[in-house]
């Protein structure tokens, strides 16, 4: 493809791996490291010369394997500068001019089954935008509100950009992803930026694409909220929801819940008694100081081994960004993931049981500070189990979840810390399991059964035909800035 012919970045100006400070809206945005800042200015050193061993353009080159590979060895170069050593990208250095090489290292095979169990995006209509303020433009600095869709100057009709068909095209086409579920943010009933009716809609628009395996739904509760209980009903009848999401730091007032307390409860009481028994919690990421204490995981060993027969999937599994993450000691364990590990230890609750931990946003953050992805990665192994942890990218806030899966594939922990801690190697047999094999037993469906559909339907023909011109735009959409996440609707919670 002669760079000319490339509408999307003809020149090659971004990188196919994005480390960036690009946040979801539910935390500020943290200005990268100088460590990350070399790595993204050796990666672009790395493609020009590249490209030019392969007598193709910089666009060409980062749009293949070779360029995502390139771009992963020079971020191991970086942090090997910085004195990062504990997690890497596990590849070799030929895999930068060799395009089988660079496949083996990165891509994935064909009984390969990526299941993300949290994915969003936002309703370009929806009645949230009427409670905002006269004139105000949400998400207007994202990088796509300019795009083709958006036909009124001045209007919010640049939300499209942001809303379903990219949805689709950033998910479905541009990622390997087989199968997502949607999930919600915390909002008043009549405030939601995504409802359950939009989100219905765009599983019927996948269904008539003939992928009605793909999208699964959440049911957003706040039990702490007039009426969330009630609605739970409804939408498992009407809806057909698959799992239950809700944020025990939101609620009346800026105050959250315990899932351990009265209202938490009955919440899960509520859950039994509908037989939809999987509820899906944000934990870490917190608000701000509103009601930080509810977003710590010190509830959720409680209720785990008070409830054996509901299954407990901790969203961002308990992260916070400012708390460094190191090898889980039981001392000052009192913040961030650590408070996980600590609740299930401290309620004698086993690898493998009913807790699991989700990495959404988590792994994306931890991409930039791999040794600090080692520690996090091995800690919620070791504590939460091999079966227990699943995969999912908080897309579309950081755009098509491609290069999180790239560089999953290729993470490794150091031997040294996997010695020291406990901590597994990260084998294929592994990543398959985190990529979806987990996530398939909490949903109770089979992958085999799900692939079966999912090689032939219309969005695979439609992914096979896009991939013989492929055009990623490698952007992502969340605030980058504080005052980008000061402008979001209820910062802090978007």
């Amino acid at each position: 493809m002669n760079p000319s012919n490339s509408r999307i970045d003809p020149n090659g100006t971004r990188l196919p791996i994005k480390l960036d400070t690009t946040s979801n809206g539910e935390f500020e945005p943290v200005p990268l490291s100088p460590a990350n800042n070399a790595a993204n200015r050796l990666a672009h050193e790395a493609a020009t010369s590249n490209a030019k061993h392969l007598a193709i353009s910089r666009r060409n080159f980062l749009i293949s394997a070779c360029g995502a590979a390139s771009t992963l060895l020079a971020f191991n170069a970086a942090n090997a500068a910085a004195g990062k050593l504990g997690g890497f990208f596990d590849l070799p250095a030929e895999a930068a001019f060799e395009p089988s090489l660079a496949q083996a290292s990165i891509g994935g095979g064909k009984e390969e089954f990526i299941f993300d169990v949290q994915g969003h995006f936002v309703d370009p209509n929806g009645a949230w935008l009427r409670k905002l303020p006269s004139g105000s433009n949400p998400l207007s600095q994202m990088p796509k509100a300019g795009c083709a869709l958006a036909a009124e100057p001045g209007s919010r009709s640049y939300l499209r950009c942001l809303g379903p068909e990219e949805f689709i095209k950033d998910v479905f086409l541009d990622s390997d992803t087989d199968m997502m579920v949607l999930s919600f943010v915390p909002s008043k009933p009549d405030a939601e930026p995504l409802t359950i009716q939009t989100a219905d809609a765009v599983r019927k628009i996948v269904d008539r694409m003939e992928g009605m395996h793909r999208l699964l739904l959440h049911g957003r509760v706040n039990p702490n909220q007039t009426g969330d209980l009630d609605a739970m009903d409804e939408l498992k009848e009407r809806w057909g929801v698959s799992a239950w999401k809700t944020y025990t730091q939101f609620g009346p007032g800026g105050k959250g819940y315990f899932l351990s307390d009265d209202i938490g409860t009955q919440f899960i009481e509520k859950a039994r008694k509908l037989d939809v028994k999987v509820i899906c919690i944000h934990k870490g990421l917190p608000f701000g100081q509103q009601s930080y204490e509810h977003s710590q995981c010190g509830d959720i060993g409680v209720v785990a081994k008070r409830f054996p027969d509901v299954a407990f999937l901790i969203y961002h599994s308990g992260f916070v960004t400012s708390v460094p993450e190191r090898a889980f000691e039981g001392r000052g364990a009192d913040d961030g993931i650590d408070t996980l590990i600590r609740s299930l230890v401290e309620n004698g609750v086993a690898p493998n049981s009913n807790v699991y931990a989700e990495l959404g946003s988590t792994w994306r953050y931890l991409m930039r500070d791999p040794e600090a992805a080692a520690h996090a990665l091995g800690k919620l192994l070791k504590y939460c189990g091999e079966n227990n942890v699943l995969w999912g990218t908080d897309s579309i806030w950081y755009g098509s979840p491609q290069d999180q899966i790239q560089a999953f594939r290729a993470f490794q922990i150091a031997p040294e810390l996997r010695a020291r801690h406990g901590y597994p190697e990260m084998t294929p047999q592994l990543r398959a399991k985190i990529f979806g094999l987990n996530a398939a037993r909490v949903y109770s469906i089979s992958p085999e059964e799900v692939r079966r559909y999912t090689q032939r339907d219309r969005i695979a023909r439609e992914r096979l035909a896009y991939l013989e011109h492929p055009e990623p735009h490698f952007l992502t959409y969340g605030p980058k800035t504080r005052r980008e996440f000061l402008r979001l609707p209820g910062a802090g919670q978007p």
